[in-house]
C-alpha cells in the first residue's frame, strides 16, 4: 500500500487539503496526516478546524511513497518555515518519492528552497516569481516534471488529487475514484 505524508498548518487552504486526503484515501492510499505545530488541532485558511492524524515530529524519521501540500496563506508560510519539513521534503527528493504541492505551496515551499530548479511548474496566479529557477506553466491545473507535481489553485485541487492518486496507484485506480466522484 501507497505511504503519503500530508503536512498542514494553520492557513492552509480547506478545500485544498481536505481533497488531497478524501481522495487518496478513497484511492486506498495510507494517508498520514501530519501538524506542523506543537498541536495536532489545525484551523484552516477560511476557517475549517482540522485535527491531523499526529504532529510532524513523530512521523520525522518515516519515509513516505509521497509528501503532499496543500496551499494557502499564511499555511503555505508555515510550511516554508518549517525546518523540520524542509529536511524530510530533501531526503525524499533524494529517494526520488513524489513531491506535491498546490496554489502558493509550488512557488512559496518548492521554489524557496529550490525543489523546482530546472523544472517545469505551476502556481497560485501571482506567486509564480517565487518559482525560482523553473518554467512557469500558466494554462494548465497540475504541471509534472520529474518527481516533482505542482498544482494552480482550489479550483484544480481533485485534479491535482487525481494525478497524485494516479501516479501513486496507476490509472486505473484513479479513474475508479474518479468515477465514483462523478467527476
Amino acid at each position: 500500500m501507497s505511504k503519503v505524508l500530508v503536512p498542514i498548518a494553520n492557513g492552509n487552504e480547506d478545500i485544498e487539503a481536505i481533497t488531497i486526503i478524501d481522495v487518496l484515501r478513497r484511492g486506498g492510499v495510507d494517508v498520514t496526516v501530519a501538524s506542523i505545530h506543537e498541536s495536532k488541532h489545525i484551523v484552516m485558511a477560511h476557517g475549517t478546524k482540522l485535527e491531523a492524524d499526529v504532529v510532524l515530529t513523530d512521523v520525522a524519521d518515516q519515509i513516505f511513497d509521497a509528501v503532499v501540500l496543500a496551499g494557502g496563506m499564511p499555511g503555505a508560510e508555515h510550511l516554508r518555515d518549517c525546518a523540520l519539513l524542509i529536511d524530510m521534503l530533501e531526503k525524499h527528493d533524494i529517494q526520488d518519492a513524489l513531491l506535491a504541492a498546490i496554489c502558493a505551496s509550488p512557488a512559496v515551499v518548492f521554489g524557496t528552497h529550490g525543489f523546482v530548479v530546472d523544472k517545469q511548474a505551476t502556481c497560485y496566479p501571482g506567486f509564480e516569481k517565487g518559482l525560482i529557477g523553473a518554467e512557469y506553466i500558466a494554462n494548465e491545473p497540475v504541471v509534472m516534471d520529474g518527481n516533482i507535481l505542482t498544482g494552480k489553485g482550489p479550483a484544480a485541487a481533485m485534479v491535482f488529487s487525481l494525478t497524485v492518486l494516479g501516479n501513486l496507484k496507476g490509472y486505473d485506480a484513479a479513474k475508479n475514484v474518479a468515477d465514483g466522484l462523478l467527476c
